[in-house]
């Protein structure tokens, strides 16, 4: 599962993406300087990991991941080719997810490929090249479908029918996401592989002054998200370049304190990003690891056990489950033991966000 970074040239994808993964992702003053999509894995900051050791001490604390893909910036006409905008859009049809990068900021020096800052209009932009790019898949699909379904294929004509109800949505210049859809209808929209039901986390990339809680143009955005049930986060991509540099805790909380900030924009969209892709954690401890397991919402356990490996899902038996809020309490996993605090789970348990587990299996 990855997320992918979008917008217009120059609104800071690659300057972010540099603070994300510490890649070296090449960032220049020109569009078009990405051309072939970076990928970098990002630790996911969970406080919980810290919390499980105070209890279950060990050396080795390792976090969640997510992916993240730095896709080279859309112009218009994209999905007509322009600016290599069929490679770059195969790039984005990749990905799980859309972090969507807006321009929030006013700099003389940045070159702004639309002529001016305008957050509404650059969402736009992208918006009308994503539905466009779609419209012209969903016709391309539909007449291979209709063939199907005249030689009596029934899965082909319920795909059919999802289909021409997305397209209406794409001819009213609206995203698939934006329509209403059963969880069946669903799994074939992601497999048709349509960009605008992907997904979107709106980054208002603001300056320093607007780093703590915004400006109008971040404003703006926060609006638009909201009209379309999406999410958003702020962000100063260069600030956030420049504190990624700093080594010393210390120095770096201060310099968060001076800008009015509690923590990293670079933690929080992290953590986003996994929402996003509809991702939870659940965690193993013991005295040579602690670990953060990356599950898909709605997970069985068998199913948790087989990201540790294939075999604990081929041979589980049960899951021994307990929260991390009876550790806290009771101290230890023998003390949890002796108060039945510990959860014996079969196959059909749904795991929660933050289960701590033990798995029996047997191969």
């Amino acid at each position: 599962m990855k997320a992918g970074i979008v917008g217009l040239p120059n609104v800071g994808k690659s300057t972010l993406f540099n603070a994300l993964t510490a890649a070296g992702a090449e960032s220049a003053n020109y569009p078009f300087c990405t051309i072939e999509p970076n990928v970098g894995i990002v630790k996911v900051p969970d406080p919980r990991l810290q919390r499980i050791q105070t209890h279950i001490p060990t050396d080795n604390v390792i976090p969640a991941m997510v992916e993240i893909v730095d896709i080279a910036g859309l112009v218009r006409g994209a999905s007509k080719g322009e600016g290599l905008g069929n490679k770059f859009l195969s790039h984005i049809r990749n990905v799980d997810a859309i972090l969507h990068m807006v321009r929030c900021f006013d700099e003389d020096n940045v070159v702004h490929v639309e002529g001016g800052v305008d957050p509404i209009r650059d969402i736009e932009v992208i918006d009308t090249e994503l539905i466009l790019a779609d419209l012209d898949s969903v016709e391309r699909q539909i007449p291979r479908l209709q063939k199907r379904v005249r030689g009596g294929e029934r899965e082909a004509a319920e795909l059919l029918k999802i289909l021409e109800r997305a397209s209406v949505l794409l001819e009213d210049a609206r995203p698939v996401r934006a329509g209403e859809w059963s969880e069946e209808e669903r799994k074939s929209l992601k497999m048709a592989g349509l960009l605008t039901y992907k997904p979107v986390l709106y980054i208002c990339n603001v300056d320093e002054d607007g780093a703590a809680s915004g400006n109008d143009y971040s404003a703006r955005v926060a609006s638009h998200a909201e009209s379309e049930n999406s999410h958003h986060i702020i962000i100063c991509a260069q600030f956030e370049a420049e504190a990624s540099e700093i080594e010393d805790e210390e120095e770096r909380r201060e310099l968060l304190s001076d800008l009015g900030v509690e923590e990293l924009g670079l933690d929080r969209l992290a953590r986003a990003a996994y929402a996003l892709l509809g991702l939870q954690t659940y965690f193993t401890a013991g005295k040579k690891e602690i670990r953060a397991w990356t599950i898909p919402l709605g997970a069985t356990a068998p199913q948790s056990a087989g990201v540790i490996h294939t075999d604990f899902e081929r041979g589980f038996i049960r899951a021994q489950v307990y929260t991390l809020e009876d550790l806290e309490e009771y101290k230890t996993e023998a003390a949890l033991k002796g108060a039945g605090k510990i959860r014996a789970e079969g196959k059909e348990y749904i795991m929660k966000d933050g289960d701590i587990c033990h798995f029996l299996f047997n191969v």
